[in-house]
């Protein structure tokens, strides 16, 4: 099961590369950040909730005194995430928040060492910088001259520190539920704070054209149920630690797509920034499986 959850977790990460391209589909049909938000995390939920109701009726079983995982992975993570990085995007750019969003495999290295007692070996954390250092060229903020707020690097370190959350919150529910269920709910907590915040239900005519009933099915579907079941069912067998280095490749094939559909220029630093994720993601996968099925 153990290769199969490498494939989920790669999957969820290369399928989590679309989002700008949704993102931009909605913006351009007048959305907000905090609007696209909302709109993603309620369908997804309505979608799941739907799909469990026929499918497995035992998967919305929780007991309540397990909620703190799912406000802890709906709320803490999901939420808090989005409001920081699109926050640091505007405060600087996508280049910027994206290298500080990629912090977020130290915060889950350190916490996973801290509270799973997982081991940080010289390969986590030689894969953990050539992952940062990847991030950093695949963005293209070297050679931007890109200035950057305290404000902006706080929101982006925290937009880090919140993704990262998902991971350990993740681990605690995953010990005696599906990952079924800790999606249904991380998008249940997560909708029930964006909608107030994001006032969409002022703004539902926003809904109304063909390019935003697309970018919403797509960036709700395809860009965050898919890969949040796919990340999750993982995660069950992975180290939370290994996982979310592998999840670094996001980017990589955000900055593909870039290239792909937007002409985004493909430079000597992009590509190379391309090899140093994909060879962190093999490093930190080199360990023997056993391992991970102690920590699991």
């Amino acid at each position: 099961m153990t290769k199969k959850a490498y494939l989920y977790i790669l999957t969820a990460a290369a399928l989590w590369g679309f989002m700008g391209v949704f993102l931009k589909m909605l913006t351009a049909a007048g959305f907000t950040s905090m609007q696209a938000v909302a709109v993603r995390v309620t369908l997804a939920a309505l979608l799941v909730a739907l799909f469990l109701l026929f499918k497995d009726r035992k998967a919305f079983v929780v007991h309540p005194k397990d909620l703190w995982c799912f406000i802890g992975s709906g709320i803490a993570s999901l939420l808090l995430f989005n409001i920081c990085y699109f926050n640091a995007i505007a405060l600087s750019s996508m280049s910027v928040a994206a290298v500080l969003l990629y912090t977020s495999p130290a915060f889950v290295m350190l916490l996973s060492a801290l509270i799973f007692r997982e081991k940080l070996t010289g390969r986590k954390l030689l894969s953990l910088a050539m992952t940062l250092a990847g991030c950093v060229l695949v963005t293209g903020i070297i050679g931007t001259g890109a200035h950057v707020t305290w404000q902006a690097a706080l929101l982006g370190v925290g937009s880090g520190f919140f993704y990262a959350l998902y991971s350990i919150f993740g681990k605690f529910a995953l010990k005696k539920y599906a990952p079924a269920t800790l999606t249904l709910y991380t998008f249940v907590f997560a909708a029930a704070g964006a909608i107030p915040l994001s006032g969409i239900l002022s703004h539902l005519e926003l809904l109304r054209s063909a390019q935003a009933i697309g970018g919403t099915v797509g960036l709700s579907v395809m860009s965050c149920v898919l890969p949040y079941i796919l990340y999750t069912t993982g995660l069950k067998y992975v180290e939370a630690g290994k996982a979310a280095v592998m999840a670094a490749l996001e980017p990589v094939v955000a900055s593909i797509l870039g290239i792909a559909l937007f002409h985004d220029d493909a430079t000597f630093t992009k590509i190379l920034g391309i090899v140093l994720v994909v060879a962190a993601i093999v490093i930190v996968n080199i360990s023997r499986p056993k391992k991970l099925s102690a920590a699991a």
